[in-house]
């Protein structure tokens, strides 16, 4: 019998790679690649909404805004620099995901009975990790100065922090709605907007920091 733990990862080797695939790809194809997840998405925030029609009708302007965002971060600022944000949101959730289950520790809030202090600070120092690794790796033998070090460890902190808040939200309107997940599409994961619950959130919000300072 395959265990939750052991779906989420099946599946997580299916979702990465096709992801990967479309956002190379840009233009036409990844356009089409955030149509189909916006579709599935909203669909899934309609059906948690139930009869609300202001929180439905809010939930698709902002995915709507998210998916735009999404389109304009990566022909903007290129690949590597929506990888990196991607890549932050993942570990984000892999940090609090793997930590909160192994240390456990105090409950964070009750909105997600399930966070705890543990997972918060797993998060952040996953995403620490990884994303110095993934600068690394992109930048080859590129020596940082302290100064860009030190701001590259900021926006991975901030990204990490949105990431977070965007699953709390999500998991406020689950928890609302009394259901435990807003769907059943991914093995594992659950519904499209519980697997991308963080990504949504720090997507808009690194493609309006980039635009403010001009990056």
């Amino acid at each position: 019998m395959i265990n939750e733990l052991e779906k989420r990862i099946l599946s997580s080797f299916i979702i990465f790679p096709i992801s990967l695939f479309f956002i190379l790809k840009g233009s036409e194809f990844f356009a089409f690649f955030l149509g189909v997840i916006f579709f599935i998405t909203s669909y899934e925030w309609l059906i948690m909404s139930k009869k609300k029609s202001f929180i439905k009708l809010i939930g698709i302007i902002f995915l709507l805004f998210s998916f735009s965002s999404a389109y304009f971060l990566r022909n903007e600022q290129g690949f590597y620099f929506f990888i990196f944000v991607i890549f932050i949101s993942i570990l984000t959730d892999l940090g609090g995901y793997f930590f909160g289950k192994f240390f456990k520790g105090p409950k964070l809030t009750k909105i997600s009975p399930k966070k705890t202090y543990s997972g918060v600070f797993g998060s952040f120092l996953l995403s620490i990790i990884g994303g110095i690794l993934l600068i690394k790796l992109f930048m080859g033998n590129t020596v940082l100065s302290i100064k860009e070090t030190f701001e590259i460890l900021i926006l991975i902190l901030v990204i990490s922090l949105i990431s977070q808040l965007g699953d709390l939200i999500i998991s406020y309107f689950k928890r609302k709605a009394k259901i435990k997940d807003t769907g059943k599409i991914l093995p594992g994961h659950g519904g499209m907007l519980d697997r991308i619950d963080g990504i949504i959130f720090a997507v808009p919000f690194s493609y309006l920091i980039t635009n403010y300072y001009n990056l």
